[in-house]
């Protein structure tokens, strides 16, 4: 049961199905001892409360592919089953009472499930009951017992995964827990080999284990290590909002210095903590969603830390909701501010890059992707237009286009196809260099932005 399928298969099928079994029981049984008011009272409340989350996504500007239509219906159903729930039972007695709350639950856990089929933040069951009961990422452990291990000579079979507490004395930057994963090849010698990084950024909506968990990139990165007798880079996964739901973009402005936190105390902290390499060719950021924003935007304006990005459907520049609402949310009205983190207009005052190198992966039909690009808000346009321009500015560049929609399924996906590439460019030893996936995209497939 804990493998069971909560992002699609039977049992979101069947919860949905026996939702509207009890509903449609509930109406036969009792809708006829309501008083007129209350149905038209429930119905309204359906309207508002799916109305309410429609202006909520569009406000926050939550990208990505559209919410499903069914989402719509039962955040309206949901509603009316709240209402019904509360106040119904008081005409038609006790047994509609029971018999409406579990209606109104199961329609709550439909509008769950049906959230989580469109961004695929819990693909099991054992996943979603890892991470709301905040169970151990595997093969976690302290930095104690890590630093123990590595005096006595322990090399682990399989990679670990420590919880850290990074300064924010330089960002003033409040952020949770971050996490560092640690290959077995780490392990081999003390002081410890001068591993090359990745930094792994995830979606606006977020907590630091997300990429572990949601992501795949627990199994991911283990299966790459130990196809590769143990050797990996070292990833670590940093806290780029400070709560789930503060988007900050990665930049800094009223909603946090994030971009200093995650430059000048994230990547000090992990040459400094775990002996990582401090060369920049050996440094790379993996991002999905805002978090591929992320790293286009730092790594064009920080080449001297980052040599290689894979931008996983990030968009063409940090977008908070509107432009309006994006330059009052993220920069507090500084036009200035915004153009020093929109990538466009970083790589053009840069100039030519000396050592820098990115992937984009979008989801898609590559034998579709015309129409796609006519799209001018999408990732393709996103991933074209920057790919484009970093390729007259000295940046060696590839998109990929895979078949997938814009959830962590597509994220995990798009990493696993990466990932290779972005090990053997960062100079892992006894790794080989590898073509980047993709094609570079030809000047007459991309509108001129």
């Amino acid at each position: 049961m804990g493998d069971q399928h909560l992002d699609h298969g039977w049992l979101p099928t069947v919860v949905e199905a026996l939702a509207l079994l009890i509903a449609l029981v509930s109406l036969w049984r009792f809708g006829r001892r309501w008083p007129r008011w209350l149905p038209v009272a429930a119905a309204v409340a359906g309207i508002v409360v799916a109305g309410s989350v429609a202006w909520y996504l569009h406000d926050e500007g939550i990208t990505g592919d559209p919410a499903p239509a069914r989402l719509w219906w039962w955040l309206a159903v949901g509603g009316f089953w709240l209402v019904v729930a509360a106040l119904g039972w008081r005409w038609a007695g006790w047994r509609a009472g029971v018999l409406s709350c579990a209606t109104a639950l199961l329609c709550v856990l439909s509008i769950g499930l049906t959230v989580n089929a469109w961004v695929g933040y819990f693909p099991t069951v054992h996943s979603a009951w890892a991470q709301l009961t905040v169970a151990p990422l595997p093969g976690q452990t302290d930095r104690m017992t890590v630093t123990a291990m590595q005096l006595s000579g322990e090399r682990p079979e399989h990679g670990v995964v420590v919880p850290v507490t990074t300064t924010a004395e330089i960002s003033g930057f409040g952020h949770r827990t971050e996490l560092v994963y640690l290959p077995p090849a780490w392990f081999a010698t003390n002081p410890p080999p001068e591993l090359p990084v990745v930094m792994m950024l995830g979606s606006q909506l977020n907590l630091p284990s997300d990429w572990l968990r949601a992501g795949n990139a627990s199994n991911i990165i283990e299966n790459f290590a130990t196809a590769h007798r143990g050797m990996s880079p070292i990833f670590v996964f940093p806290d780029a909002t400070g709560a789930f739901d503060n988007d900050t973009e990665c930049v800094d402005g009223p909603r946090g210095n994030a971009s200093t936190h995650l430059t000048e105390e994230v990547v000090p902290f992990v040459i400094s903590d775990f002996g990582a390499s401090a060369d920049p060719r050996q440094w790379g950021i993996v991002g999905w969603s805002m978090g591929g924003t992320c790293a286009a935007h730092l790594a064009t304006r920080r080449p001297d830390l980052f040599g290689s990005i894979v931008d996983i459907a990030g968009d063409l520049r940090p977008n908070a909701g509107t432009p309006e609402q994006t330059l009052d949310r993220l920069f507090g009205g500084d036009e200035a501010r915004r153009a020093q983190f929109d990538p466009a207009t970083v790589i053009r005052a840069h100039g030519r890059y000396a050592d820098l190198a990115a992937v984009f992966v979008v989801p898609g039909d590559p034998a579709r992707r015309r129409d796609a690009l006519d799209n001018p808000e999408g990732q393709d346009v996103a991933a074209d237009t920057l790919c484009r321009l970093g390729m007259t500015h000295g940046i060696d560049c590839s998109v990929q286009v895979i078949p997938g929609k814009h959830d962590w399924t597509f994220a995990g996906a798009g990493f696993d196809r990466a990932l290779p590439w972005l090990a053997g460019r960062l100079g892992t030893p006894g790794l080989p260099e590898v073509a980047p996936p993709g094609t570079a995209p030809q000047p007459q497939d991309t509108p001129s932005g």
